[in-house]
């Protein structure tokens, strides 16, 4: 560009020489002194364009608008709040996950306005008085309970009105989730050592008795044998469940590829829980037509899930229990779905239990279910197998009119090559 500018300047002289020369010989005054002055023209104009620079037109205003767009770009598109405030704390951008999380946040307004927390306001003076980042904590309690770990560091800008002074950059990191995973971990180790401690205290006393008082006494010795192996049977239940558990929790993001026919599950659980049905004077019977139920699905879960939901209804509900399976349109999207339901005519369950009844070790009744040997888990169990099966729990109940649990899962079209599981 400096060599087609130089090129230029030499061209225009020489132009501008020749023209002027040729007027003058035209008029017939055309000496040596005037090409003399013509050569020392073109010269001098030629060597001013060539000590001549580009000049490089600056657009800053065009430039701060594009890093300005950009700088929106990317806070929209970070998930987790971020607030940026002056020197007086008054707010100069946020992005969208901040104006979620506090509505009342306004650009040019205080962040006191909106934030009321003398922990954050504090450290933003901290920052700025020391130049070192730090972290703080945030909790809101309305509409739900929810904790931030607040990041707060001094942020240069070199281009804004202040005159190069830092401003402070607000980043809120959700910590809601973790904490509620690290509270659901320190009850489950809670309630499953509660829930151990209980029969294993009972064999080591029954243990320490026969070794000492009952040694000799035949018959309390057959009693506490009964009762230490009562225990120790409700330990094994305890213990599998866990690993039962623990296991579906792993695989629940792999969904099932092999077709099984829940139909067929159902008649055979509703055969082998005949004896404790009729052990517990409860009359159980099987609604459903003679067909196939195809499902996308595990055999050993579901079957664990009618079983769980069976031997519920013959412990806890009594009287009559129906099993019975139908297809039906419940889906959101319109997809036929296969409904196992299981319905008693017991004394049904409150209202204020039954959101909470998939919960690990939740009882209605603590007393009557140990004694009855419940765990506590039957029912997380089966909202996690059909949660892997892309199924919905529903469990349905009113005070002395019984209690129905269904599980919804997607029926499986059936295909020429395809073969139902046996």
């Amino acid at each position: 560009m400096a060599r087609g500018a130089r090129r230029s300047a030499w061209i225009g002289a020489g132009i501008a020489v020749a023209i002027t020369t040729s007027a003058t010989s035209l008029k017939g005054d055309l000496d040596v002194i005037t090409i003399a002055f013509g050569a020392a023209a073109i010269a001098a104009g030629g060597l001013a364009g060539s000590l001549s620079r580009p000049r490089t037109v600056a657009l800053p205003e065009r430039t701060a608008r594009q890093r300005h767009s950009i700088a929106e770009a990317l806070l929209a598109n970070i998930p987790d709040p971020v607030i940026l405030v002056d020197r007086r704390s008054v707010v100069i951008e946020v992005n969208p996950a901040a104006r979620t999380l506090l509505p009342a946040l306004k650009v040019k307004h205080p962040l006191s306005f909106a934030l009321r927390a003398p922990d954050v306001l504090d450290g933003i003076e901290e920052v700025l008085r020391t130049g070192a980042p730090l972290k703080t904590l945030y909790t809101t309690r309305v509409p739900t309970e929810r904790a931030f770990e607040v990041q707060i560091g001094a942020l240069p800008m070199p281009d804004g009105p202040g005159g190069g002074q830092p401003n402070v950059v607000l980043f809120l990191r959700d910590l809601t989730a973790a904490r509620r995973l690290e509270a659901m971990r320190v009850d489950f180790v809670a309630n499953a050592s509660h829930e151990l401690r209980t029969p294993l205290a009972s064999l080591l006393g029954f243990i320490e008795t026969l070794q000492g008082p009952a040694k000799g006494d035949a018959p309390a010795r057959e009693k506490f044998l009964g009762i230490m192996k009562t225990q120790a049977q409700r330990m094994a239940r305890l213990v599998d469940d866990l690993l039962s558990l623990s296991r579906i929790e792993l695989r629940e993001h792999v969904p099932p590829t092999q077709i099984v026919d829940l139909g067929q599950i159902a008649r055979q659980m509703v055969d082998m829980q005949g004896p404790l049905a009729r052990e517990r004077g409860v009359t159980i019977t099987l609604d459903a037509p003679d067909a196939a139920y195809p499902v996308l699905g595990e055999r050993d879960e579901l079957t664990r899930v009618v079983e769980n939901l069976v031997e519920n209804a013959v412990k806890y509900g009594g009287g009559n229990v129906v099993v019975g399976l139908e297809r039906t349109l419940r889906s959101a999207f319109g997809k036929p779905l296969i409904a196992l339901s299981v319905k008693d005519d017991g004394p049904g369950i409150a209202p204020e239990h039954i959101p909470r009844l998939t919960e690990r070790f939740y009882r209605v009744d603590v007393a009557s279910s140990r004694q009855k040997g419940g765990t506590g888990l039957g029912l997380a169990i089966v909202k996690h197998i059909v949660n892997r099966h892309s199924g919905r729990l529903v469990i349905e109940s009113e005070l002395d009119r019984g209690t129905t649990v269904r599980a919804l899962l997607p029926e499986q079209p059936s295909t020429g090559g395809a073969s139902t599981t046996g």
